[in-house]
């Protein structure tokens, strides 16, 4: 092992950049970034019950969460925001797809 100096009571931490963010969550492999919003519905690992998944959204963390509520209400429905994710309490896809179309978002329906 090498002997550093990885923390100063002056400094703080003195590693890379790349230790840094070690315990930080990854961003989700698959999950395009190219200013589409898809609309997709999953299931699995979820004790089978089936959510909706809408990805892509070009707004900040705040502005996702208050778009999510939207919908929520629209829906009639539960769900929350992970990750820039809105998760949305059971097979809602068509239903998301025609409010986003409305708010204006370019949108794809993804999955089978």
């Amino acid at each position: 092992m090498k002997d550093r100096i990885v923390y100063s009571s002056e400094q703080g931490d003195l590693r890379g950049p790349e230790k840094k963010n070690r315990g930080a969550a990854a961003p989700t492999p698959g999950i395009k970034q190219d200013g589409i919003v898809r609309v997709r519905r999953e299931s699995g690992g979820r004790g089978g019950k089936t959510v909706t998944v809408v990805h892509g959204m070009p707004l900040s963390e705040k502005e996702l969460s208050d778009f999510a509520s939207g919908l929520k209400r629209k829906c009639g429905c539960g769900g929350s925001v992970k990750d820039g994710l809105i998760i949305l309490q059971g097979d809602r896809v068509d239903t998301v797809i025609t409010l986003l179309r409305e708010a204006g978002h370019a949108v794809k329906k993804a999955g089978g």
